[in-house]
């Protein structure tokens, strides 16, 4: 049992166990991601409709596919609603990508296993992102759970091949779910790598049995709601795949040195504290490329240092081609990444720091996520809640915003049966898929129902009270501004106002 609790593999889960959950209900939701997902999620667990995600009663939200939010929802409806809960889903990706490295390397380089995991357990990037309420670990669970799979048909030891490849097939299948067409970004890496090395080539990855089990798990919700939705088809090819890979519609560093200025510091930053590793395999890359393009023998001995190489390059290169560029794009990079640095400590015969290294570097990285617990933020949705429950004490069944950032992880705050609205003052029109606006300040005030709260940004405060009074209400402010945000109640000016 000593041994046991003094082995590489003991340590590095316990490392990463504490990492991931050491803290990770203290700090509130942060808006817009987190709250916008946890939204999504306990909008499903109230209402019981998990086919169609909605970010309130009346508006759908369709830019992501379903997973992350049955995660979610699943989740919180286990272990209460509450920020821990939330967040556990992308932290259970953190520990699955940690044995999933593990295994990798133990097939690509007996003995590096260890190394391996310890170091994507470490990363600053990998730590910090599993803190966070997005799409991003699971998909990077997932496709890295694809590519263990593929591993072992082409390094292990080829026992029941068949049973692997469909495997990585139901990985690939829940990989669309969670963020369509860009979960199979490292199929082109398995189909590359594949045809560099024909030799390894002994149980094809597209075989019938697989392709129709991916279609079997992954279409049947696109296909229920496309036809529960008409022109949601053309919204998905339209809007969330063709736009955000040629246009900057969307406001994610399009411009031509976007790339640089959001991978180049992820990559760098996000690798630390085996960033300097890194750094040199990437100086010994370019004679490593120019030997395996041409010596086919060179690449059959190198295939453990090959496919980790493709497996950052070629999507690397698509999300630099993309103009829609955000850090966590990169995520599921971190997995090969953790597998290279590994092998050039390796082939330097460096090992693993002590341990107390180790233990000091996760120290810091657990200071980390406690500081950003306390640290002062207009996005905290929990410090949002305290605001308004001081300033309006009793039920709150509503939250508007109007014209402002809709804090949707007021929704977990507040509780399950509260609703957060974003309006507009003007009645424009809208896109029918995921508007800017789910409705115009008019609209809202001919259905008024008590127990709402109004939030505005003090510059509109003047303005909005005129407006409201033109509809035959009255705004009044609830205590001082928050945030330079004015709170206020809205009520009938007469018992003949509109009203429920």
């Amino acid at each position: 049992m000593r041994a046991l609790f003094r082995s590489p593999a003991f340590c590095v889960a316990l490392l990463a166990v504490v990492l991931a959950l050491g803290f990770l209900g203290v700090r509130g939701i942060w808006d817009p991601d987190e709250g916008r997902y946890t939204n999504v999620a306990l909008n499903m667990l109230h209402s019981g409709d998990w086919l169609n995600p909605h970010r309130n009663d009346e508006v759908g939200h369709w830019t992501k596919p379903p997973l992350t939010y049955w995660a979610i929802a699943s989740s919180v409806a286990v272990f209460g609603i509450n920020p821990w809960a939330a967040r556990l889903p992308a932290a259970l990706s953190y520990l699955l990508c940690v044995w999933l490295v593990w295994r990798i390397g133990k097939r690509l380089a007996p003995g590096s296993q260890s190394m391996a995991a310890a170091i994507y357990a470490t990363m600053l990037f990998t730590v910090g992102a599993s803190q966070l309420i997005t799409t991003d670990y699971l998909l990077a669970a997932f496709e890295t759970l694809a590519l263990s799979a593929f591993v072992e048909t082409r390094f292990g030891e080829r026992d029941r091949p068949r049973r692997w490849i469909a495997l990585m097939w139901i990985a690939f299948a829940l990989a669309f779910l969670t963020k369509g067409p860009p979960g199979l970004l490292p199929l082109l890496v398995v189909l590359v790598f594949d045809a560099l090395m024909p030799g390894m080539r002994r149980h094809l990855v597209l075989q019938w049995s697989g392709i129709v089990l991916f279609a079997l798990l992954a279409l049947p919700w696109y296909i229920a709601v496309i036809h529960g939705n008409p022109g949601l088809f053309e919204y998905f090819i339209g809007d969330e795949v063709v736009n955000r890979i040629t246009t900057n519609e969307f406001g994610r560093h399009g411009e031509w040195y976007g790339w640089i200025t959001i991978y180049v510091p992820t990559l760098l930053l996000g690798t630390l504290p085996w960033t300097p590793a890194l750094l040199r395999w990437a100086r010994g890359l370019p004679g490593a490329a120019r030997r395996w393009r041409r010596d086919p023998a060179a690449r059959e001995a190198d295939a453990r240092w090959l496919l980790p190489t493709l497996w950052v390059l070629l999507p690397l290169l698509v999300f630099c081609v993309s103009k829609s560029r955000m850090p966590l794009y990169v995520l599921p990079l971190f997995a090969p990444l953790a597998l290279l640095v590994a092998l050039q400590r390796r082939s330097e015969n460096r090992g693993l720091p002590k341990w107390r290294w180790l233990a000091l570097w996760a120290l810091v990285l657990l200071a980390i996520e406690l500081g950003s617990a306390y640290w002062p933020s207009h996005k905290n949705a929990a410090q949002w809640a305290a605001a308004i429950r001081e300033r309006a004490p009793g039920p709150v069944h509503e939250i508007i915003f109007v014209e402002d950032m809709a804090r949707y992880g007021l929704h977990l705050h507040m509780g399950v049966g509260t609703e957060i609205e974003k309006l507009s003052q003007d009645d424009i029109p809208e896109s029918r898929f995921d508007p800017q606006f789910d409705e115009p300040l008019g609209r809202e005030l001919a259905d008024f129902e008590p127990n709402m709260v109004w939030v505005c940004k003090q510059d509109y405060w003047a303005e909005l009270q005129k407006r409201i009074a033109e509809k035959g209400f009255r705004a009044i402010a609830l205590g001082t501004p928050y945030q330079q945000r004015v709170i206020f109640r809205v009520e009938p000016l007469s018992a003949t106002a509109p009203a429920k």
